[in-house]
């Protein structure tokens, strides 16, 4: 069996219900880290046998963070990229070294898509679907619901910022794929589920 079987399964599971984007925690050493699992988007470069991207992120700085496509086989990269960044030690035995880190990472990596996270994986979650739909990150009171120009249909990141931050919302409204949810960095702007679809409801009989 591949040692990163499990990102196959998880992809699988991703696709059919609909999410880019997964989070799960590992740890290494002394680091916590989240770990970010995005599926790779039409116009992303993505390498040949890459099943998706892992981008881990240190708990204690955000700022220190890199991302790796992966495979069943493990990750895409080089070694001197794993040792630097997770602070493995060279020895004359790498390639046996790496293939047990491998194999300890793999033990992190969930089969299905879990709900009902832990704000730390919710939060990382959706500031990347932010930065994904380039909208400014802080951006996490929704306040409108509307049907976008020319039948366009709302992105993915808005779709599954959405499903993360107003549930019931989401589930009223998600099958109207023309609509996308917009939000605000403004706590004081952020709208109730009544108000969002009073609004949405009164725009929709003016067309009519």
């Amino acid at each position: 069996m591949s040692v990163f079987a499990s990102f196959k399964l998880l992809k699988e599971d991703m696709e059919s219900l609909g999410w880019v984007i997964e989070a799960f925690p590992f740890k290494y050493k002394s680091y916590s880290y989240v770990v970010l699992a995005k599926l790779y988007q039409r116009h992303e470069r993505k390498p040949k046998f890459a099943l998706m991207k892992a981008e881990f992120i240190r708990q204690d700085d955000a700022s220190i963070n890199k991302t790796f496509p992966v495979n069943s086989a493990g990750f895409d990269t080089t070694p001197k990229e794993l040792r630097e960044f997770f602070g493995i030690e060279y020895g004359s035995n790498i390639g046996d070294i790496l293939k047990q880190f491998n194999e300890y990472f793999a033990q992190f990596i969930p089969e299905q898509v879990t709900l009902n996270k832990p704000d730390l994986l919710k939060d990382s979650m959706v500031r990347s679907l932010s930065e994904s739909d380039s909208e400014d990150p802080n951006r996490l009171y929704c306040f409108d619901a509307r049907r976008n120009g020319g039948d366009g249909k709302r992105t993915q990141f808005n779709d599954n910022k959405t499903r993360l931050l107003r549930p019931t919302l989401y589930s009223l409204l998600k099958d109207e794929q023309t609509v996308s949810f917009f939000y605000s960095s403004d706590p004081h702007q952020e709208e109730s589920d009544e108000q969002i679809l009073t609004k949405f409801s009164q725009r929709k009989a003016k067309v009519i």
